[in-house]
């Protein structure tokens, strides 16, 4: 068991958001190595990636007049059940628990007895501390989580919650995200020209999929905050729909300091040409876009809160100020935007984290390690 290459069924949410792009990155890594992957789901993942070893099987969902709403549970627990049987999978890994773990759980129990298929659950944020406190999730949660093979969260924050809110009793294993960028398709310079900034103005970046936690009101007082004079536009990725943060950013007249871009792929391109990363979310499990701005030795200025001082550390690789403090974020923005030197000095270090904590090749081994382990069980 300790080298063969496995069949991995991988389950995710294919809109843009952290646990949908770790997933098909994971997928993509894992594919190189050898082993043979099938994402199951909805739709496409965002960044699922193509190639030999990669397959896709869409989950058809029906809308019958007898439902108020559409289910999905049970149809992905059925496409579960059929693409382990007729691939032969070794293991689900579903990110997300919710509906992922319980339909997992469906499909396997919908299986003869010969198919040994193990279940991994990957919690990565909202599915604990949103739906966990809802005593209409809570304990169906718990139950799929009792019955995984193996839990593993992305943060240590994650994991001290999910035990706090479920009582999960079972271990859970603390694997943090990675990011490992690709070449991009466009220069630094291009991507300037295509955003339309000016010699010597700064581009600040926040990537993220617009939801409330984001904090996107905070995220444009910080910017209403900035000194008038400093040169800077802010680029927002968005992975939704912008009309409320323009809305926002039109009450605070700032939005000619804002520029948006929609369900961008060549992200790397935006990674590399940004100065600074700006991020105001009240919760974060991990802070996926903060590794990735990592990785190409650009800091950020971020709250402290959830799992992101665990991604960097304030002072060395980034600065991170207190829940709701816009005033020292936007001190802190235009200190480092008044000092290029110290602003090198913490991409340097942000990049050298990344390498050793977060990359590929830190990380993939663990999963590997795990899945092993769990069909050698």
């Amino acid at each position: 068991m300790s080298d063969r290459l496995l069949k991995i069924g991988i389950t995710c949410y294919p809109s843009v958001g952290g646990s949908g792009i770790l997933a098909s990155e994971l997928g993509e890594e894992l594919a190189q190595r050898g082993h043979e992957i099938h994402f199951i789901s909805y739709e496409q993942p965002f960044r699922m990636p193509v190639g030999p070893k990669v397959f896709f099987h869409k989950v058809q969902i029906n809308s019958y007049d007898l439902f108020k709403y559409p289910d999905y549970t049970l149809p992905l627990s059925v496409k579960m059940a059929e693409v382990s049987r007729d691939h032969g999978l070794d293991v689900l890994h579903v990110h997300y628990a919710v509906p992922h773990a319980t339909a997992a759980f469906l499909a396997r129990s919908m299986l003869h007895r010969e198919h040994q298929l193990k279940i991994i659950t990957t919690l990565h944020g909202t599915d604990t501390t949103l739906l966990g406190r809802d005593p209409g999730y809570g304990p169906a949660i718990r139950h799929a989580l009792e019955q995984s093979d193996a839990i593993t969260t992305v943060s240590e924050f994650m994991r001290t919650e999910t035990v706090r809110l479920l009582g999960v009793q079972r271990p859970i294993e603390v694997i943090h995200n990675f990011f490992e960028p690709h070449p991009t398709e466009h220069s630094q310079k291009e991507i300037r020209r295509e955003l339309g900034l000016a010699d010597g103005e700064a581009m600040l970046l926040h990537v993220s999929n617009l939801r409330p936690l984001k904090r996107l009101d905070l995220l444009l007082d910080t910017v209403a905050r900035l000194k008038p004079k400093l040169a800077f536009k802010l680029v927002v990725l968005a992975g939704a729909d912008p009309g409320p943060l323009l809305a926002e950013a039109r009450r605070l007249g700032v939005t000619d300091r804002l520029i948006i871009r929609e369900r961008v792929t060549d992200i790397e391109g935006y990674l590399a040409t940004a100065d600074l990363g700006l991020f105001t979310s009240e919760v974060e499990s991990f802070c996926l876009s903060i590794l990735e701005l990592l990785t190409v030795g650009c800091p950020s200025v971020a709250f402290a809160v959830g799992g992101i001082p665990e991604v960097t550390i304030s002072g060395e690789t980034g600065v991170l100020v207190p829940l709701g403090d816009t005033a020292a974020m936007a001190g802190a923005v235009q200190a480092l935007l008044a000092d290029p030197a110290r602003r090198a000095a913490l991409g340097r270090a942000a990049q050298k984290r990344a390498r050793e904590k977060f990359s590929a090749a830190a990380i993939i081994p663990r999963y590997e390690a795990l899945y092993r382990r769990v069909c050698g069980n």
